[in-house]
């Protein structure tokens, strides 16, 4: 079906339909790449540590302000962490009282990896099931949801 098809009266409930699908599909998408990848070694809390601690460095109260937990909840995320390699604190060079944390190579290496899976797994699936007439289209599709998403 066209989207020349939908009159503007219809417009409201395509766009919502469109939103539904595009929501359940990108669903399955991030839960197939999370397959493909080494995120089942950590938990979601663990995952979006390091993912805070790959931009910048940060003290466990800091961390859980980002994440809207008490620092005490955050505390044992930061242990796992840190028992794993991916994290190492240092002292504050302004209040030596805190310890600002930051990724290790180790947690870099991780991150890499994860990501390095989840692109290769998506290219062969591109590859293997689109045409070339099929992958302009995706990438055509591509530059609308970054339409959407952009500010």
């Amino acid at each position: 079906m066209s989207m020349d098809s939908y009159s503007s009266d219809a417009a409201p409930a395509q766009a919502a339909a469109l939103a539904s699908n595009t929501r359940s599909l990108m669903g399955k998408l991030r839960r197939q790449l999370r397959e493909h990848s080494n995120h089942a070694t950590l938990t979601q809390s663990q995952i979006s540590v390091v993912l805070l601690l790959e931009k910048s460095g940060a003290t466990v109260s800091e961390l859980a302000r980002a994440e809207h937990m008490r620092a005490q909840s955050m505390s044992p995320i930061v242990a796992s962490l840190i028992k794993a390699g991916f994290v190492a604190g240092t002292p504050d060079e302004v209040d030596g009282r805190k310890t600002v944390l930051a990724l290790t190579e180790a947690g870099r290496g991780w991150l890499e990896t994860g990501r390095s899976a989840r692109q290769d797994w998506l290219s062969h699936r591109i590859e293997e099931r689109l045409t070339a007439a099929e992958r302009a289209k995706f990438a055509h599709a591509l530059d609308l949801l970054t339409r959407l998403v952009e500010d």
